[in-house]
């Protein structure tokens, strides 16, 4: 997503400051327990589904938030480590320091491990804009075949290329601007596919997007968009394994289920596997009072799980975050103010790392699909 209703930030300054907030920062005050809730990984598992959350630190500052990951994940998804401009803030300089901490994790504790947004054209950093087309081609090659070379065999996919429509942009295309589609247009995209696939040869390859599972004019704008994009590539015999649809559920926004059910079944029908990618809900508009909040939020996860978990291609379910205080909702909410007294409940595990009703929704919708 690249900008939240109401709000004036782009998605790349909140997610750097959910970096920070994910990082292991800790607040104060608070006692850490989980209770004796079943893993969602394993209850996912049972139903073929790979169960997931993002992390860009193994979270040693806060060993109650690794349980967690510990006892509900099955995959650990990288939330920013493998954006460009987190690998490369300055030109030819990389950190991989969270990268690696991420994969170590993961290997440690018996992980599957997955690479975000590698190409995003909305996450630019500053000494890459206004170079000329020729060298940005050179750059993004160089990018890629240093980061994906690096880390070959350790993750089991790469998302190539995250968000390659946005079209109140009003790019030809419905395209999202920046650097990449500015010196090559669409063309960066098959481009980046290829450069991975020739590189990594065992992971699978994904393009990721946003607002399709929505009813919003931006959701209804990508969805045509995007399926185009896809049968574009399959018939051009571009490697491409599956696609993700983010599932950041905003509460103020319409949605229809079954008819994103039934648009999701397309892809299926191509032989691309589904991944639910991003999974979380906003409740900025909900009630005020916690329990009735977190019940509505609950009813959101299920109802949309339920709906879209009966399509067989959907292999994946990924939070982005398990617990609240690590949320990037809840960044948002103290940008806004940090001395805001409502803040963000959308993830199933709450500032104690207790289950919430969330977590209840989503075991019965894997259930759900198990039946």
């Amino acid at each position: 997503m690249s900008a939240v209703t109401g709000g004036t930030l782009s998605r790349r300054d909140m997610l750097r400051g959910s970096a920070a907030s994910g990082a292991g920062l800790l607040w104060p005050g608070v006692a850490h327990s989980e209770g004796g809730a079943a893993g969602l990984g394993d209850i996912a598992a049972k139903a073929g589904i790979l169960f997931g959350s993002t992390m860009d630190k193994a979270n040693e500052a806060d060993p109650a938030y690794a349980k967690l990951f510990d006892r509900h994940t099955k995959l650990i998804v990288t939330e920013n480590a493998t954006k460009f401009s987190f690998l490369q803030p300055h030109q030819g300089v990389y950190d991989f320091s969270v990268v690696d901490g991420v994969l170590d994790y993961a290997k440690a504790h018996g992980k599957k491990a997955h690479a975000a947004a590698l190409i995003w054209n909305d996450d630019a950093p500053n000494w890459l804009k206004g170079r000329p087309g020729r060298e940005i081609e050179r750059i993004f090659d160089a990018h890629i075949e240093r980061v994906v070379s690096r880390y070959a065999g350790r993750f089991i996919s790469w998302e190539a290329v995250n968000e390659p429509f946005f079209p109140v942009q009003g790019k030809p295309g419905g395209y999202r601007d920046g650097p990449w589609f500015a010196a090559m247009g669409p063309s960066y995209i098959p481009r980046a596919l290829r450069r991975v696939a020739s590189i990594d040869k065992s992971a699978r390859l994904v393009v990721n997007e946003a607002f399709c599972e929505s009813n919003h004019e931006w959701g209804r704008a990508n969805r045509p968009l995007f399926k185009g994009l896809a049968d574009r590539l399959l018939d051009d015999g571009v490697p491409l394994h599956a696609v993700g649809f983010q599932s950041h559920l905003i509460s103020s926004w319409s949605y229809d289920d079954h008819a994103f059910q039934a648009y999701v079944a397309e892809f299926g029908a191509r032989g691309l596997d589904v991944y639910l990618s991003e999974l979380d809900v906003n409740d900025e508009v909900l009630p005020e009072d916690n329990a009735v909040r977190d019940k509505m939020v609950a009813r959101r996860y299920q109802d949309y799980l339920t709906a879209v978990l009966a399509v067989p291609a959907v292999k994946r379910v990924v939070t982005w975050g398990l617990a609240d205080r690590y949320s990037w909702w809840r960044y948002m909410t103290w940008e806004k103010s940090t001395n805001a007294a409502r803040l963000a409940r959308p993830l199933p595990f709450d500032d104690d790392m207790k289950r919430k009703p969330a977590y209840d929704a989503m075991a019965r919708a894997f259930e759900a699909r198990r039946a």
